[in-house]
């Protein structure tokens, strides 16, 4: 019996590399790995033009399809990319930003309102850091180059009144910082400005590190980017795929952590990699870049929480419900 083809559009993940490179099998289906390394590309043509089987999608957009009822897509409990995000927010030096709180009533450049880091930093900030954000001015814009980022197809409504403004100028949001016409600037990629101006631009937790470890200490809370998206209409049609793909992805995973810990040789240029993966499994224990729903459920609840606060959505749902069930054991 001749498999199913699915194309699978995602980043060169090293947790995807035995997917990608066919060193795993996925039991039943022949993966077209596309790889493409610009998340906003993969999810603008996804959900814009439906050009892939599966791929990698925004944890914000799929929630936001979701809690509409009528979701072209369906998706499975695999996070491709998670990131801690206090390290993501920088500032100008010369803002008299010293503290979270210091936030308030600021101009922040942000690349687009509505991506899932975004609403990560913004709803740590409230939640756990008592910002008030009511009267901050956001401006959106690509980080890197003037413009915009991106060109999303369907910007979802939001339920409250923001104040939203567009970068019109001939500068990257990361110019704009370094010359002090934003304060601060929150996002998915650090701004350039960081490395060639750190006399003006810097971190808001310049120990970031040690403020992530505490946080996750204390909430359990890893944050998710993406997660996998599968075209309802194939998964209507193949239900069994479901389970095949998790299996598939865990092994893959899996299989990237054991070379990570591999010692007779370095698979990655961190000349401390050892100490690093120490550390991570004191802090992390057996729960490394966790897939299904039962070991992400904090993390989930509070960004379903974030996205209800920040007006994105009418009311929380359950996370159950966001993805596909997965029957069978699989760790």
């Amino acid at each position: 019996m001749s498999k199913l083809k699915l194309n699978f559009a995602c980043g060169p993940y090293d947790r995807m590399e035995a997917m990608h490179y066919n060193r795993i099998e996925v039991e039943g289906i022949d993966i077209n790995y596309m790889e493409i390394q610009a998340p906003r590309e993969i999810f603008d043509r996804m959900v814009g033009s439906r050009e892939f089987d599966m791929s990698e999608l925004s944890l914000s957009e799929h929630v936001v399809w979701s809690s509409k009822g009528n979701s072209p897509f369906v998706a499975l409990p695999v996070f491709p990319s998670k990131a801690f995000r206090h390290g993501f927010i920088t500032i100008n030096k010369n803002s008299g930003i010293k503290e979270p709180k210091d936030l308030a009533g600021k101009r922040i450049g942000v690349p687009l309102y509505t991506i899932t880091a975004a609403i990560w930093i913004r709803g740590d900030l409230q939640n756990v850091y008592g910002v008030d954000l009511s009267k901050v001015q956001w401006v959106q814009g690509a980080v890197e180059k003037a413009g915009t980022h991106g060109k999303p197809p369907a910007v979802p409504d939001l339920l409250e009144p923001v104040d939203i403004v567009q970068n019109t100028s001939n500068k990257s949001l990361s110019d704009m910082l370094r010359d002090g016409e934003i304060d601060a600037i929150i996002g998915s990629r650090l701004p350039d400005s960081i490395r060639t101006d750190p006399d003006k631009v810097g971190r808001l937790f310049p120990n970031s590190r040690d403020e992530e470890k505490r946080y996750y200490k204390e909430t359990g809370i890893h944050p998710i980017m993406h997660t996998v998206a599968i075209k309802r209409e194939i998964y209507e049609e193949n239900r069994w795929i479901a389970s095949s793909l998790f299996k598939a992805f865990l092994e893959s995973r899996n299989w990237a952590i054991d070379k990570m810990y591999f010692s007779a040789a370095q698979r990655y240029m961190l000349p401390w990699l050892y100490d690093d993966l120490h550390e991570v499994d004191e802090i992390f224990g057996d729960k490394l870049w966790a897939y299904g729903v039962e070991d992400n459920r904090a993390t989930l609840e509070a960004f379903v929480k974030y996205m209800k606060q920040q007006g994105f959505i009418k009311e929380e749902m359950p996370v159950d419900d966001l993805f596909l069930p997965i029957h069978g054991r699989h760790d």
